[in-house]
């Protein structure tokens, strides 16, 4: 909320009316590609999935 009404400046009514992929395409727009648009490896996401486990 605090992206999309403070930073974004949008009216509450379009903020919420807005579908996630939406805000993404904004956020863009204002800040460039994001680093990580990309999912992680498979080996990096076991290091992760070992380093913090479930449960």
């Amino acid at each position: 909320m605090a992206v999309g009404l403070g930073v974004l400046r949008l009216p509450p009514a379009l903020f919420w009316s807005m579908t996630p992929r939406e805000l993404q395409a904004a956020l863009r727009g204002l800040l460039g590609p994001a680093v990580c648009d990309a999912p992680p490896p498979r080996s990096v996401l076991a290091q992760l999935m070992t380093r913090f486990p479930d449960g």
